[in-house]
Parts: C-alpha cells; sequence; structure tokens
C-alpha cells in the first residue's frame, strides 16, 4: 500500500511565522545557521552587505577547488556540487560579479585540472564549456563594466586552454574573442 506524502506548504510555514517574536525569529535563523556549513554560507552571503566581499566568496570558491584539488586523496569530479556552489551564490546574493567570479575559477580550475592529468571527456568539457557561455552570457548582458576587471584571467584561460581536445580549446579562445570583440571599448 502506498503511502500518501504530506504535502508541506510555505503559506502554512509563514502564517505561524508572522506570529513570532523578532527575538523567537532571530533565534531560529541561529539554529538554522549552526544547523550546517551551507546554511551558514548562505545566510552569510546573504546578509552581509558586499557580496564580492572575499569572505563571503572564499566557501564558495573552496567549495569550487575542492572539486578538481581536495586538500586530500584524489579529485570527485563532481563538477554539479562546482556548479551548485555558483547558484547558490547567485541566490544568496544576486551579484554578478560575485558570480562571474565564481564560474571562472571553476572554468580556471578545470582547465588548470585537464592541463595537469591529461585528456578527460567530452561531459567534463560540456560543463567547462556551459559555465563558460553563461559567464559571456553574464559579462554581456549585466556586467560588462566588469570585464576589464576580468579581462587578464579570462586572456590567460585562453592561453592555457590552447591544444586541450574535444574541441575545448577553441571554445574558450571563440568565446575569449567575442567578449574582446563585444566588450574592449568599455
Amino acid at each position: 500500500m502506498k503511502q500518501e506524502r504530506t504535502t508541506r506548504k510555505w503559506s502554512e510555514l509563514r502564517k505561524s511565522l508572522a506570529k513570532w517574536e523578532p527575538s523567537d525569529l532571530i533565534d531560529l535563523v541561529k539554529e538554522l545557521y549552526d544547523a550546517s556549513p551551507t546554511n551558514r554560507d548562505f545566510l552569510h552571503a546573504r546578509l552581509v552587505t558586499d557580496a564580492d566581499d572575499e569572505s563571503v566568496l572564499k566557501p564558495y570558491r573552496e567549495r569550487i577547488a575542492t572539486q578538481f584539488y581536495p586538500k586530500r586523496g584524489d579529485a570527485k569530479l563532481k563538477l554539479a556540487e562546482a556548479r551548485k556552489a555558483i547558484r547558490e551564490y547567485h541566490k544568496a546574493t544576486g551579484n554578478v560579479a560575485g558570480t562571474i567570479e565564481l564560474m571562472l575559477t571553476f572554468v580556471e580550475h578545470g582547465t588548470a585540472f585537464t592541463r595537469d592529468y591529461g585528456d578527460i571527456n567530452e561531459a567534463f568539457y560540456s560543463s567547462l564549456e556551459s559555465v563558460l557561455s553563461e559567464l559571456v552570457t553574464h559579462l554581456c548582458q549585466d556586467g560588462g563594466e566588469l570585464y576589464p576587471r576580468f579581462r587578464d584571467r579570462l586572456e590567460q584561460l585562453a592561453a592555457n586552454a590552447t591544444r586541450i581536445g574535444w574541441g575545448y580549446g577553441d571554445f574558450v579562445l571563440d568565446q575569449v574573442g567575442l567578449l574582446e570583440d563585444e566588450l574592449s571599448d568599455r
């Protein structure tokens, strides 16, 4: 016999929370903060005034780097986890500069990893290309004024990606060239 799931709705929770005293809400947020590192990072990112401050970016950057270069053991290459860190940061802050920083960190680490350990597989490069495409879109649509801040790193990325297989090196070169054509005069 199949058990029915109880559907929990935000509206029910919201009604309950509306009755709470501010001090009780603060206590609840503190409990959520203490419950997990992910909650802690989210709350810190959401509530710190300068969302691209290094103290806000650091835990997200470390979650990305760990997938490629863990402190101990072999890389897990759970790229979905690294991409999740980028999404969580963006959701917490809405900060375009910080989001671009994390995307570029992801692609730089992936490129360095394949240079260090050799050719990987198509799915690996597709993931890197997807994040780079999103980065290019963010810069062209929302953050053109940020391009000078990332320009040197993007040029270095293109240089590091040369001769990497699966068409990845050509893709990086094309995307960096597109940015240069679109945004170099800003």
